[in-house]
Formats: structure tokens, C-alpha cells, sequence
């Protein structure tokens, strides 16, 4: 049984010590890729790459349904997000790190829940995030990067289009980060009673801001916030490898209609 899970950019196959590859089969089709499970730091993780291990998979098509499905599976309690995002706040740069504590979905045609009957549970998203995961990962940031920022609202659209300006404008009204991965991994993370805390990098502006964007710049930052990640998930899976005494292992209970 694996306890931590992680889910983000291919990137991160270079962090595994010794991995072994699981191709799992679920009610939902197929995972992402398969789940490659090994050691970072000393702990056992199963990490899969959100998009597919070329990046092939747009946001709107991954199978968030088997990628959750298919971690659980596996005895996976906690997860750790990594998503690349825009900023829809001056104080939010590029190169800075957010672990946000609540989201707005304005994704279109996703599949939204493990509940399409005849099981019917609403359970309650007021407060989406674990809070042990994300204050213990926080500080770890905070720690090995000032340029990190707990709490906020991310803000999921369903791409695989970039916002509009007006979009972009409207927005910035009510969120402090954009990207379209979030949702509905959080969802479905909850509906498994599962933990959840999502590192953020800002790698630009949204198109609210006029300060121009260069592609040789976003991927430099890109680079920059890719070793970042790699520094703080390998400080907080020892820490977070620890049992749960949050809110999100009972998230079913008195939810089934």
C-alpha cells in the first residue's frame, strides 16, 4: 500500500528512486499513464503525470476520473497536486509559489464525480483543501523559497484556450490564480475521502495585465519553478508521511442522500 500520491508534469519522473511502473485498469478507462511507484527522500509515492508521459493529454481530456480511481486503488491517502498557473494579482509574480485553500470551476464538460447513481453523496467542499497538508507543505516553501503564498482562490476554466482580457478582467474579481487542471481532481479527491493540497506555480501575468508576455521567459521560469517543486516535495513528503487527523478522511460521512 502506498500512503502519498503524486500528480503533476513529467518533469517529475526524474525524482523516483527505483520505480516500478503499474498499469491499472478501472471503471473509467485508462489512467493518464501508468502509475510508477518508488522512493523519494526514503518515502514510497505513486506519481502519474497529469498530461501523459509526452504531454499529450490537453487539460479538458485527461481521464481525472481513472487517474484518481487508479491512485486509491493503490492505498493512496494523500495527494499532492503540482499545477502551473497564470496570476490574476500584481503581488502574485511569476516565480512565485501559491497553495491556494479554495477554487471556482468554470469548466464546461467535464466529468465532475464517482456519483452518477445510483449512489447518490453530497459532500461538503467548503473546505476543499487538507489543512495539515497545506500548512506543513507552506512551511516547508516558505522556507526554501520567501516567494510563497498560503491560501487563495484558484480559479479552473476549461481550455484549451487561454482567457480573453474580459474574462481575464473578470476574474481577477474574484480569484488570485487561473489554470485549467484543478477541477475536477479536487473533487473527485474528496468524493475518495482522500487528502489534497496543490502547489501552484505562477509561470506569467493572465491577459488582464499589459506587461508583455516573451515564451523565452515562461520557460525559464518554468525551469526555475520545476526545480523549486522538486526541492519542496522532497522536504515535505517526510513530514506529510504522517497519520491524519483532518477533516478530509471523513468527508462521506452523513453525505449519502
Amino acid at each position: 500500500m502506498v500512503y502519498i500520491g503524486i500528480i503533476g508534469g513529467s518533469g517529475l519522473y526524474n525524482l523516483i528512486e527505483n520505480p516500478k511502473s503499474f498499469d491499472i485498469e478501472t471503471p473509467y478507462g485508462k489512467p493518464s499513464a501508468p502509475i510508477e511507484v518508488g522512493k523519494i527522500n526514503g518515502v514510497e509515492v505513486a506519481f502519474i503525470p497529469r498530461h501523459g508521459k509526452k504531454h499529450t493529454i490537453p487539460p479538458h481530456k485527461v481521464n481525472y476520473r481513472a487517474n484518481i480511481w487508479a491512485l486509491n486503488s493503490l492505498g493512496v491517502k494523500r495527494i499532492i497536486g503540482v499545477n502551473a498557473v497564470g496570476s490574476l494579482k500584481e503581488e502574485l509574480a511569476p516565480g512565485h509559489v501559491v497553495i491556494p485553500d479554495q477554487f471556482i470551476d468554470f469548466t464546461r464538460r467535464r466529468e465532475l464525480t464517482f456519483y452518477d447513481g445510483p449512489e447518490v453523496y453530497h459532500i461538503s467542499m467548503a473546505d476543499p483543501f487538507c489543512p495539515e497538508m497545506n500548512r506543513e507543505i507552506f512551511k516547508v516553501s516558505k522556507k526554501i523559497d520567501g516567494n510563497s503564498h498560503m491560501g487563495g482562490s484558484y480559479v479552473t476554466i476549461e481550455g484549451p484556450r487561454f482567457s480573453t482580457r474580459s474574462e481575464s478582467r473578470m476574474f481577477r474579481q474574484f480569484s488570485d490564480i487561473i489554470g485549467m487542471t484543478l477541477v475536477p481532481e479536487v473533487n473527485l479527491v474528496d468524493e475518495m475521502s482522500m487528502c489534497y493540497s496543490v502547489l501552484a506555480t505562477v509561470t506569467d501575468y493572465d491577459v488582464w495585465s499589459e506587461t508583455p508576455v516573451e515564451a523565452a521567459e515562461v520557460f525559464r521560469i518554468m525551469k526555475e519553478n520545476e526545480d523549486k517543486v522538486t526541492r519542496i516535495i522532497r522536504e515535505s513528503l517526510p513530514i506529510i508521511n504522517s497519520e491524519r487527523h483532518c477533516h478530509c478522511k471523513d468527508r462521506l460521512k452523513d453525505a449519502k442522500a
